[in-house]
Formats: structure tokens, C-alpha cells, sequence
């Protein structure tokens, strides 16, 4: 049985670092992925022993994230799929693990943002460099912000209820 709770506890891990490197190299992150994610908690947190209130909290965890997301992506702070990724993330995270998910992100954010703008200062249009990375380093082009997104995620999902519901069990 804790092969099958470590194997579904990794989707978010996983889904995460395929989003940030989908974002870096494309700007995008694909619908299916933030669908994985909420496809995928249900049977996470039934495996993991989650109680259903506690699962009704995440969902509204999200749905509030989702909203929040929605409303940034409306004054054009973040794109779309940045909100979809975000309010998925929450749903794994929960009321526990949202806020320092939420820290971890904006840290992880404002790093990113910087080195990025350094960078485009430093190396314009990175001639000779993959079509990806040039469109990454064009001054003042949209910043891929699922990969702080995803790093928040990666760092606050130890916190979550999923794992200390686990870890607590083992």
C-alpha cells in the first residue's frame, strides 16, 4: 500500500516540474496538465486516508485560488494557464500547506524574475541559442512564472496534509 501512496504522492512532483519546464520553454502550460492535478488528488487523498471534510476544504481552497488566479490573470499579472497551475497546486496543498506554498512561490518568483532580468541584460536574444531560449531572453517579454509556481509547490508540498497525513501513518 505505500508504494501505491508514494506512486500517486509523486504526481504532484512530477506534473510540476513538467509544467515549469513546458512554461520555460514555451510560455504555456497545457490544460491536461493542471487536469492531471485535480484528477489526480481525489485518488491521492483516498489513499492517503484524507478525511472528506478535510477534501471539501481543499477543494474550496482552490476554488478560491482559482478565483484569485483568474482575477490576476485579468489585470494581466499572469497568464492562464499560471492560474490554472496555481489553483491545482492548492487543491494538493490544502488550508495547511496553501500558505507557505503561496511564500515559497513569491520567493521563488521574485529569484527567478531577477536572474531573468539580469540575464536579459546580460545576454540579448542569446544568438546561436535554441528558439526557446532566445524568446526567454528578449528584453521585456513575459516571464514564465510556472516555474516559480512549480518551485513553491515542490518546496511547500512536504507541509501539505497529503504528506503529513502519510508521514504520520508510517
Amino acid at each position: 500500500m505505500d508504494t501505491l501512496i508514494l506512486l500517486c504522492l509523486s504526481i504532484l512532483p512530477a506534473v510540476a516540474i513538467a509544467a515549469a519546464l513546458k512554461d520555460l520553454t514555451t510560455m504555456t502550460i497545457p490544460n491536461w496538465m493542471s487536469l492531471v492535478l485535480i484528477a489526480a488528488f481525489f485518488p491521492t487523498a483516498w489513499v492517503v486516508g484524507i478525511a472528506p471534510m478535510s477534501v471539501l476544504v481543499h477543494v474550496g481552497v482552490a476554488v478560491v485560488a482559482l478565483f484569485v488566479g483568474a482575477g490576476m490573470f485579468a489585470l494581466r499579472w499572469i497568464g492562464g494557464g499560471d492560474a490554472k497551475l496555481l489553483a491545482a497546486a492548492c487543491l494538493w496543498m490544502g488550508l495547511g500547506g496553501t500558505l507557505p506554498f503561496l511564500l515559497f512561490t513569491g520567493m521563488a518568483g521574485g529569484v527567478f524574475c531577477l536572474a531573468l532580468i539580469s540575464a536579459r541584460a546580460q545576454l540579448p536574444y542569446a544568438a546561436g541559442g535554441p528558439g526557446w531560449l532566445s524568446r526567454l531572453l528578449t528584453p521585456k517579454a513575459d516571464i514564465p512564472y510556472g516555474v516559480a509556481i512549480a518551485i513553491g509547490a515542490l518546496m511547500a508540498f512536504p507541509m501539505s496534509p497529503l504528506v503529513e497525513t502519510f508521514a504520520s501513518g508510517v
